[in-house]
């Protein structure tokens, strides 16, 4: 969560004293605000990306792309586990060696990296592949269960019992096409970038894609459960920054594309640059997720404005841009949750005041959003096929007259 520090890979902060016997020439002005200029875009393009493929993504109709939905409970448990989680690996890197915990990170990202960065740039392949490009439909179905469950197929009716065999439980049901696996083709080629150069713009590239599918997919179903969420990373932000050297020693030492980076000295030294500032990814997904889901709220209003989401993009910039300020004028790593907190709740409620609308704010439910048309599940019944399958199988039986059940579930 830490905002920008400089030279996280080597181990010194700005206007710190020398490394390994060595003094860091200062980095030039210019050189300064290029790179916290290039950080604030690149935070600024995941939220605003994110947010829009947000909508699209409360809409869609496939289970397998469904949002993950943040309640108030896991709100409040979420800055408890964060702290856990930074302390543990604070207590990893102090212990064991640190060279053997980054090669492990690294193989990690690598795949979680690949994925994400697939799931980015499918959207924006798709407008470049030709109408007669030869797309075929694929799907990865994994399932628990010996073989004798599957026999005469999974949940069909056992010979002469009238019954019905109990189902295979899924574990991985994911469908894909031919042109999701040229996208993932293209992102493996950046994987093995990172992996063997540990670049900070394939590092870049990675950081962009967690954030913007953190912004898309991780939904807070109402605004009180973004003030808790916020709230909460608002005191763990601050104390972990400010009353131990914890969260700097693992940003530091962390070698994995859970931070944007770039470098200050690129025009003395072009790509080969090494005196880096760098934004964590949990200041942009954090914020990121409330600003998405007062776009939707904008759009559940139905009025044709996009007020709040333009407010708390504005107050993003804004606290964003007084974090750097900050850390420039005291040379010291700064908690950017601490001003962006304020700022992107902060703004968009006093918006709500002026027009009236706090009532409405805080009673929308975005989750009522999810597969619209059809009753919300608080469970999925375990059926075979896939789940977008068994959307659409709901909303023909809700658009038409009630039905006998067929015989063989599958059929869903």
């Amino acid at each position: 969560m830490d905002s920008a520090l400089t030279d996280p890979h080597n181990g010194s902060a700005e206007g710190a004293g020398p490394t390994n016997g060595t003094t860091r020439p200062p980095s030039t002005p210019e050189g300064i605000a290029l790179a916290y200029g290039s950080l604030l875009l690149m935070a600024l393009l995941p939220i605003f990306f994110g947010a829009l493929r947000s909508v699209r993504c409360a809409r869609g109709k496939n289970a397998s792309d469904m949002p993950e939905t943040i309640t108030s409970r896991d709100a409040a448990r979420f800055p408890i586990i964060a702290s856990c989680t930074l302390l543990g690996l604070y207590l990893f890197f102090k212990i064991f060696s640190q060279e053997y915990i980054n090669l492990l990170l690294s193989m990690y990202f690598f795949v979680l990296g690949i994925l994400a960065l697939s799931h980015t740039i499918s959207p924006f392949m798709n407008r470049f592949f030709p109408a007669n490009f030869p797309n075929r439909q694929y799907q990865l179905l994994f399932t628990q269960g010996s073989g004798e469950n599957k026999e005469g197929g999974r949940g069909s009716p056992a010979p002469g019992s009238g019954l019905t065999r109990p189902l295979c439980p899924e574990i991985i049901n994911y469908e894909f096409d031919t042109k999701d696996l040229v996208c993932l083709g293209l992102s493996s080629i950046v994987g093995v970038w990172y992996l063997l150069r540990k670049h900070w713009i394939a590092n870049n590239l990675f950081g962009l894609a967690f954030s913007l599918n953190g912004v898309e997919l991780l939904h807070l179903n109402n605004v009180s459960t973004g003030c808790i969420l916020l709230g909460g990373l608002f005191i763990y932000d601050v104390f972990w920054v400010f009353g131990t050297n914890v969260m700097v020693t693992v940003a530091k030492s962390f070698e994995a594309p859970i931070k944007l980076v770039f470098p200050q000295d690129l025009l003395e030294k072009g790509l080969e640059a090494d005196n880096f500032a760098m934004l964590g990814l949990g200041d942009i997904v954090i914020p990121g997720i409330f600003i998405a889901l007062l776009l939707r709220f904008d759009i559940s209003l139905k009025k044709n404005t996009h007020t709040y989401f333009y407010t708390s993009f504005a107050a993003y910039i804004f606290g964003l841009g007084l974090t750097i300020f900050i850390m420039h004028i005291f040379k010291h790593a700064q908690p950017a949750l601490l001003y962006l907190v304020p700022a992107c709740i902060g703004f968009p409620i006093l918006v709500a005041l002026a027009k009236g609308e706090v009532t409405e704010m805080f009673s929308y439910e975005s989750s009522a959003e999810i597969l619209p048309h059809t009753p919300r599940l608080t469970h999925f019944p375990t059926v075979s096929g896939s789940p977008a399958s068994l959307a659409d199988s709901m909303q023909q039986k809700l658009a038409g007259p009630r039905r006998r059940r067929p015989q063989n579930p599958s059929a869903m």
